[in-house]
């Protein structure tokens, strides 16, 4: 199971997360939901393991151990983080992503073979960034599963992608069962799908920790969302 408690991230001048609790088992797809994008972002982040919580904890059964919960996760399609370079074919992006897996876990692993038996040669010689959003998760979902390692998935704003939740929704429903292993599944949104009333929460849900001050950052003041600022998300991000 993953779990969070008051988990939040400071930032040079804003909250890059302010205070959230949640938890997800395998078998369980889990949507959090939070209007700015550097937030989601940092949420996403913090929960796969690339970026350490400056309060709070998180943990993957039962270990706090950062390690543990990357070397389990996989962060799939973050703006500004991991996302797909519009100038990469379909077969370079598979290509670049298999050398990514551990050798002892790789074995012969190559891309003409994988797009084959997972069914993308029809868009192998395609741009990444002509892909249809549905098309385009089920491609990076599979890449994230070809570690056979990767218990959780957190990907980060689907919903960017297209407004119509059935080209992303229905995808993350069956992988959280039905990949051959059960998965424990993420994803932030910008707003929860009127259909959906499985597991959810709520970025700033939780009482954040006391600060130096003695007092509590206020959240939720009902000002509009600050603009994306991922040059700051990349600073925090733990290497």
């Amino acid at each position: 199971m993953l779990s969070a408690q008051r988990l939040s991230a400071h930032g040079r001048r804003d909250p890059l997360l302010p205070a959230t609790s949640l938890h997800v088992r395998r078998g369980e797809l889990l949507l959090v939901t939070g209007g700015r994008q550097d937030h989601r972002t940092a949420l996403a982040l913090l929960l796969s393991g690339r970026m350490k919580p400056s309060e709070g904890f998180v943990s993957w059964d039962g270990s706090e151990r950062l390690k543990a919960r990357r070397l389990a996760s996989a962060l799939v399609d973050s703006p500004g983080v991991n996302e797909p370079e519009q100038h990469l074919s379909v077969r370079d992006l598979v290509t670049e992503d298999l050398a990514l897996i551990p050798r002892r876990y790789r074995g012969a692993l190559v891309s003409g073979p994988w797009l084959k038996v997972n069914s993308f040669e029809d868009i192998a010689d395609s741009w990444t960034e002509q892909l249809d959003p549905a098309r385009r998760l089920e491609l990076l979902t599979a890449l994230a599963l070809a570690n056979p390692h990767t218990d959780m998935l957190v990907v980060d704003s689907p919903d960017r992608h297209t407004a119509d939740a059935a080209e992303w929704l229905p995808r993350l429903q069956r992988l959280a069962f039905d990949a051959g292993r059960p998965l424990a599944v993420v994803a932030t949104v910008g707003a929860l799908p009127p259909s959906w009333d499985g597991p959810a929460a709520a970025i700033g849900n939780a009482v954040p920790l006391e600060s130096p001050t003695g007092e509590f950052p206020a959240h939720g003041d009902g000002r509009e969302p600050d603009a994306v600022n991922t040059t700051e998300l990349e600073t925090e991000v733990a290497t």
